[in-house]
């Protein structure tokens, strides 16, 4: 069985990066296991990560998730081998196709066969990892003449961030698990089920810890329009089964009305897709995902302007 742990998404909104040592450091004892960075427009993945493996020595250190375009298959392979070595045994990588937004738009690259590239640097990172000399032609890259000059002591487990039946199938048969995130928790047996039995499932869940229901509804449909206007979003959710709910929002988006889309938004999908309330009913809505199938859950807070700390402490395993 795989074992359940309690993560929280890092660095922290609000606080500059290096004055985040103390909140760091205080999270073992808050019940937290895992601290889980992302990469989509904010800080990289790596670093907030470095900086936990030596302020907060027993966590483990997961990403969720590194796109698998974005760097170099060598160079990818150098950022997950230092991290290893810096934290050896408490890794955890996670890698994913991230979205045309990021991969296109943001950085250039062209978003081109995002299942393959994704399968294909599993299957070069876990040969790098252990120390093999490549040459490979992989399909969606070629590798001439590589060997990884960090010896990496354990080698981690590669979760995979996944959304549809494809990516989540190649989650348990050539990772260790799947990463997920912008669902309801009534959805996570649909998900888990492609994925196999005995994988870990990581969930990053948006909390916004507030009960002001004006604000949960301004700030949650500004934060699922950005999301699920995304193709590789809105593809997952219509495969979930909320086409119909979510057509009108789409042809609003489409047709450049950003106001009509996110008014679009009933209030039943925020209520599924953002954890929000009191610390009891946050926390409560949390235990709904694991209770489901989630193993690691990773709460991602949302506006909570100077208390994020407070809400960290709020949400601890240590309260249930």
């Amino acid at each position: 069985m795989t074992t359940q742990r309690f993560g929280v998404t890092v660095p922290f909104d609000g606080v500059p990066l290096h004055e985040q040592r103390d909140w760091f450091a205080e999270l073992p004892d808050l019940g937290y296991t895992d601290v889980w960075s992302s990469e989509a427009g904010g800080h990289d993945a790596f670093t907030p990560l470095a900086l936990a493996s030596a302020w907060a020595p027993s966590l483990r250190l997961g990403t969720a998730i590194v796109p698998a375009f974005t760097r170099g298959a060598a160079t990818l392979a150098e950022c997950v081998a230092s991290l290893c070595d810096a934290a050896p045994g408490r890794v955890a990588f996670g890698i994913g196709t991230s979205s045309n937004v990021i991969v296109e738009d943001w950085n250039g690259i062209p978003f081109e066969q995002p299942y393959h590239r994704t399968r294909d640097m599993i299957r070069f990172l876990r040969a790098a990892l252990a120390g093999e000399k490549i040459t490979n032609d992989y399909g969606t890259f070629a590798v001439k003449g590589f060997r990884l000059g960090v010896k990496v002591q354990q080698q981690p487990p590669i979760l995979v961030g996944a959304l549809r039946p494809g990516m989540l199938r190649l989650a348990g048969r050539e990772g260790d698990g799947a990463i997920i995130n912008w669902l309801a928790a009534d959805d996570v047996p649909t998900v888990a089920s492609h994925v196999g039995e005995g994988k870990e499932i990581v969930a990053r869940l948006f909390v916004l810890p507030t009960e002001d229901r004006d604000l949960v509804r301004f700030v949650g449909r500004r934060a699922i329009a950005a999301y699920l206007n995304v193709p590789v979003y809105a593809a997952f959710h219509d495969w979930l089964g909320r086409g119909d709910m979510l057509q009108p929002m789409w042809t609003a988006w489409k047709a450049g009305d950003r106001t009509a889309a996110t008014e679009a938004i009933p209030d039943e999908l925020i209520d599924a897709l953002i954890v929000h309330g009191s610390p009891q009913q946050c926390r409560e809505h949390i235990r709904r995902y694991v209770e489901a199938g989630v193993t690691t859950p990773a709460p991602a807070i949302l506006g909570a302007g100077d208390d994020v700390r407070k809400v960290v402490r709020d949400l601890a395993p240590v309260n249930d």
